[in-house]
Parts: C-alpha cells; structure tokens; sequence
C-alpha cells in the first residue's frame, strides 16, 4: 500500500513538475513572441498610424464639376485651350500649339496634405511623335501662360511634371513618358533642352500614354517630406516615384494643373483632383520648432556628397545588422518553438506510459 502511494506521490509530483515547466515555456514564448512585434513595429512604424486624412472639397475637382467656372462663387478658374466635358477637364486638346490650365482660386493654408490625381494622357501620335506633357503645380502664382507645361517659368513653389517627350539626345537610361518633380524659388528656370534634369528632385518612368485603364498619380507633402507615387498598370497599387525629406514649401500657396503642345501633340484630361488634409500628431517641441521656422521661400535642405555617401554606407551597415538581428532572434524563436513541442510531446509520452 505504502509502494502504491509513494508511486502516486511521485507521478503527482512529476506532473507538477511538467506543469510547470510548461507554464515557464508558455511564458518565455510569450514575452519573445511580445518583444518581437514591439521590435519590428518600433522598426518599421512610420507616420501613417498616427495620422488621418479628410477630403477637403473646396480644393478638390471632380465631376460634375460644377465648382469650375468664370463666376467669382467658383473654386477652379481655366485658362487658354482648357474646357470643361461632361467626362473631363480638358487641358489641352490633341492639337499643335496649345496650352491650357485649370487653377484653385483659394490659397491652401495646410501644413500637411495629400493629393490624388485622376489623370488621361492619349492621342493619336505615335510613340515619341506625341508631346508635352502635363504638370501638378503648388505655386505662389496662378493663371500665369508660359513654357513650363503651359505655366509660367521661374516659378515660386512645387511642380510635379509628368513629361511625355524627349527633349534631350541623350536620353538611352531614362525611358519616356517620364515624372519628376522640381522646387523653385522665383529665380530658377526649368531647362527644356535636357528635360529639367538639372533641376529635378527625382522621378520615375510612367507609361501613361494611350492606356485603356485609369491612371492615376499621388502628391503627399507631410512633415516636409515630398513623396510622389504613380498608379498606371490597372491594379489599383502605387508604386514609388520619389521621397524627399528637407522640402520647406511656404503655405497659402495655390494648387492647379496645366498642359501644353509644340509641334507634336496630344489630349491632356484631368478627370478628378482629389485633395486631403492629414492631421500628423507631433510632439511640443516639433511644434514649437514649426513655429518659430517660419516658411517664406520654397526651399530643399541640401546635404553634400561626402555626407550623402556616408549615409548610404550608414544604412548598408544598418541593414546589415538588422538583418543578423532579426536572423538571431528567428532561429531563438524557433529553438523556442521546438522546445516546447518537445516538451508537449515528451509530457504525452510520459502519460501514455502510466
């Protein structure tokens, strides 16, 4: 009897044990499993969770569009060759030697914002036998003619190009139509003869020319940060263009859209501009900087070459080590992981046996 008893005891106790044991493992999993969401969303967190966006319709243009108009009540004014169809603003027509606008009226007072264009370049020229372009424009003045895709040069503000001929010769590494985005300040001329390259914050290739599905382009400006993605291919995804930190753009600006055609041409529609307020949460002190960093002149915070290499370098390390990080961390959770499958399976094993 006193066999019997001892043997429950130490089953009891050994069971207990396991328990245990158990209970520590689920515990360890738990915090690892913990820590790593943590990591990764201290890592890859951007500015998105915290903030919202709010379509703001007196700085927006879509159909029926029937804020566009000549009356003083309108909020979109046109200029030149530009109409207004029950499908689109058309800025330019696909014939030689047009340019037309359509520009905001009211000046936009928000620090953070986001736009969406709902755009259509087509016509019936061939490839490279088909021009200018079209341009998104944020800028100090408005319903001014000129050569920059149907606005004036040596303009004050952002403009967003989404260029459809070659100007330049040399051209074999950049494949057309091409988006770039550039910064003035009044006094810098956007050169024709090498497509604005000299002048260019970034850009991409976009095949929008022509296509049989919406395209679209994405204008974000959030904590003086330039961000420019396109959506071309049909499947509702942007793809990055270009992102600028160091982009100071005053406020009070006005928001407008303008096309131009030479000798080559094409129709140039806008179907919808769509503009967002985003509300960003910042701390006290950014706010207070914000403050007292008042923006009068478009401007972009210019680092030098040597410092840009070394950044470069700095981010290859970065990447790096994150990458033996997340490696260590991946096989500790796995040995985990196995330990306590280990574990489980040892315990039922055990069981089956008593």
């Amino acid at each position: 009897m006193a066999a019997v008893n001892s043997s429950k005891h130490s089953r009891s106790k050994s069971q207990l044990n396991a328990i245990s044991k158990w209970n520590i493992m689920q515990y360890k999993l738990y915090l690892i499993c913990t820590f790593l969401l943590l990591f990764v969303s201290l890592c890859f967190s951007d500015d998105d969770h915290e903030m919202e966006e709010f379509l703001k319709r007196e700085f927006s243009l879509s159909k029926p569009y029937q804020g566009v108009g000549s009356l003083g009540s309108s909020h979109w004014e046109l200029m030149g060759d530009a109409m207004v169809t029950t499908d689109q603003v058309r800025l330019t027509p696909d014939m030689q030697s047009r340019q037309g606008a359509v520009w905001s009226r009211i000046p936009c007072h928000l620090k953070d914002w986001e736009m969406q264009v709902h755009f259509k370049v087509h016509g019936q020229g061939k490839k490279n036998l088909n021009g200018d372009g079209l341009a998104i424009w944020y800028t100090k003045e408005r319903m001014q003619k000129g050569p920059v895709f149907g606005n004036m040069d040596n303009f004050t503000g952002l403009g967003v190009f989404v260029d459809t001929y070659p100007n330049e010769e040399k051209h074999i590494e950049r494949i057309f139509p091409f988006v770039i985005a550039m910064v003035g300040n009044g006094t810098i001329s956007y050169d024709h003869e090498r497509d604005g390259r000299p002048t260019e914050l970034g850009g991409c290739n976009a095949m929008v020319r022509n296509q049989k599905h919406d395209t679209f382009l994405f204008i974000r400006y959030i904590r003086r940060r330039l961000t420019v993605m396109i959506d071309i291919d049909g499947q509702h995804e942007w793809r990055d263009c270009l992102d600028i930190p160091g982009v100071r753009l005053p406020l009070g600006y006005y928001f407008g859209a303008s096309a131009i055609t030479g000798d080559l041409s094409d129709n140039h529609d806008i179907i919808s501009l769509k503009l967002y307020q985003l509300t960003v949460l910042r701390s006290k002190k950014e706010e207070k900087e914000e403050e007292q960093d008042i923006i009068t002149i478009p401007s972009i915070i210019q680092y030098s070459l040597s410092l840009s290499l070394c950044n470069e370098e700095g981010m290859s390390g970065l990447a790096i080590f994150f990458t033996v990080l997340f490696s260590m961390l991946g096989c500790i959770f796995l040995i985990v992981i196995g330990m306590v499958v280990y574990s489980h399976w040892n315990e039922s094993r055990r069981k089956r046996f008593y």
